[in-house]
């Protein structure tokens, strides 16, 4: 046989003859749709949720990896092929398909003439990442949900020198660790502190200007009203206000005496209140100045962060879980086993979740630790009210590389810590939610299991986002947004013609033009008064407050004009 597509070899090697001839003759039925009716939209889409899809195909090692070896791409509830796909692949994978279908056919219609076919054996397959909560009813339709791609070596058995003890000591601090966060998590339901952080949050302030730039957004992308809606918007707007006006990063403390810099001298024992605020740790600080000592508790209670609004990482993302809470998002409180804490949230149009990290100001760029940061993660797993999940899938593209790393516990054990806690919380939920929760779980396996990139510069493993939610992160240049009608031109009033006096100014920082000779007017963005741009974007640098005009990264040249008509000055 010829070379055959690694995926394939994976669906054939790692699953029972009758699992590989069940999802094998699906597989040749998208396929055929496909290259039968190539520009029938309604045979390159395909439900996630349908029934046959999460019995033949979902609990299958390899068949997901198939379909988007084919070319289809995650799409929310769907598997979408796009317009342009090669119908090439397509047809390869077909054919090495059918070849195996049909080998196998002979292979039991010989033995069918003979002796009676002994049991299959299933290999095990490779070690995957572990199940988040799994849906299914019974563990035979249950499998690792986010295999590793098909075409990457595994690594071997991190845990393969550990002595059974050695294994079930670390099982028993993983597992500690878990409980800690899940019990940690319920603080944000709390209906007074809840009320607490709104009465801080500027919600109605924050509303008007999602408002405003959702009207932006959906005059410049008509398709917007589909992709985007007001609340993603009002998750950007308070990440952006907890980031620059709210909360402040703490390296080192002032010393509250001279206001002079401190060095670090150990730590301290933490006193009765800042235990009573979950400060088990305390650092102690030494004034260079003044030489008086200045304690820092690292308060773990996110009621006293909302008074103290300073920390590090784990400070900025409990108190920001907590406001994502208190506004009515639905948060999860992610943990980085290599020492970083961030949030994520659901969208509801989107129909997936955002991670969002309060200390970047950062949402939706999953690969920014590892790609951009460099981080060599290993578990990454988020917390909320009703679940426990593992999502490191969504946060590397290097999954092999990241499960060599993987050597706390055995996948197959967390894969049923995750299952049991889950199945846990679903006597506490309506039915309709423990349905909502398998649905968005469904899709979340999906993704994980959706081949990831990045490209070092945006560092988003997500290439398929609206135009409208790219638009609302500022996540693309002038050559990729979309360009009004019309150029704009400044035009004169009667007043300014009667007045001989024109005059514009435009604040980057602000991002607004004043139009002094027309009442001051104000008009916004930038773009809104520009004739012709390329290659040129707004950058926001917030860290080191400064906003300008910039050429897009990688473009060898920009260029951006203003026309104004004086014909009847």
């Amino acid at each position: 046989m010829a070379s055959v597509f690694t995926t394939v070899k994976q669906l054939v090697e790692e699953n029972s003859q009758e699992q590989f001839l069940d999802a094998a003759k699906l597989l040749l039925k998208f396929a055929d749709n496909v290259i039968n009716n190539p520009t029938e939209p309604k045979y390159r889409k395909i439900r996630l949720g349908n029934p046959t899809v999460e019995s033949k195909l979902l609990p299958v090692v390899g068949a997901l990896e198939c379909l988007f070896e084919m070319g289809f791409v995650e799409d929310g509830e769907f598997l979408t092929l796009p317009p342009n796909t090669s119908l090439e692949i397509i047809r390869q994978i077909r054919k090495d398909l059918n070849e195996y279908v049909e080998t196998m056919g002979k292979v039991n219609g010989e033995q069918a003439s003979q002796t009676p076919t002994p049991p299959v054996t299933i290999r095990a397959p490779p070690q995957a990442p572990a199940t988040t909560g799994a849906p299914s009813q019974t563990p035979s339709t249950t499998r690792a949900p986010s295999q590793v791609p098909a075409t990457t070596r595994m690594p071997p058995n991190p845990l393969q020198d550990k002595s059974q003890q050695e294994i079930n000591q670390m099982e028993r601090r993983f597992f500690s660790k878990i409980q800690n966060s899940l019990v940690h998590v319920l603080m944000y339901e709390d209906p007074t502190l809840q009320k607490k952080a709104r009465a801080i949050i500027p919600v109605e302030t924050l509303k008007k200007e999602a408002h405003r730039k959702l009207e932006e957004i959906k005059k410049a992308e008509k398709a917007a009203v589909t992709s985007i809606d007001f609340r993603d918007l009002m998750l950007l707007e308070l990440l952006a206000w907890f980031k620059n006006s709210f909360f402040s990063w703490v390296d080192a403390p002032k010393c509250d005496n001279c206001g002079g810099e401190t060095q670090s001298v150990g730590m301290a024992e933490p006193t009765p209140d800042e235990i009573r605020w979950q400060a088990n740790r305390v650092e102690n600080y030494k004034c260079n100045r003044c030489q008086r000592f200045v304690r820092f508790p690292r308060y773990n209670h996110p009621e006293k962060l909302l008074e103290t609004r300073c920390g590090r990482c784990g400070e900025w993302a409990n108190c920001f879980t907590l406001c994502c809470r208190a506004v009515g998002f639905e948060a999860r409180y992610v943990l980085d086993w290599t020492d970083h804490v961030w949030t994520e949230v659901y969208s509801e149009i989107q129909k997936r979740w955002l991670h969002c990290d309060p200390c970047e100001n950062v949402c939706d760029k999953p690969l920014l630790y590892e790609a951009g940061w460099g981080k060599k993660l290993t578990y990454v797993l988020a917390f909320s009210k009703d679940e426990v999940q593992d999502v490191s899938w969504r946060y590397s593209a290097k999954q092999a590389e990241m499960l060599g790393r993987r050597n706390e516990c055995r996948e197959s054990w967390l894969v049923q810590v995750v299952h049991r806690l889950w199945k846990a919380k679903e006597p506490s939920n309506s039915p309709d939610r423990n349905e909502e929760m398998k649905r968005r779980l469904l899709i979340e396996l999906v993704e994980f299991m959706t081949p990831k990139s990045s490209d070092g510069q945006n560092l988003s493993g997500r290439t398929t986002g609206s135009l409208a939610w790219r638009m609302a992160r500022g996540e693309i240049g002038s050559s990729q947004a979309p360009t009004s009608a019309e150029p704009f031109v400044f035009k004169l009033t009667e007043e300014e013609r009667r007045s001989k006096v024109f005059h514009v100014k435009y604040s980057c920082a602000k991002d607004e033009y004043i139009r002094v000779s027309k009442n001051s007017e104000v008009i916004k963005p930038f773009s809104s008064c520009v004739n012709k741009q390329q290659n040129v974007f707004r950058k926001e640098e917030r860290d080191w407050k400064m906003a300008y005009l910039a050429r897009t990264e990688g473009s060898s040249s920009a260029e951006i004009s203003w026309k104004f008509d004086f014909s009847d000055f």
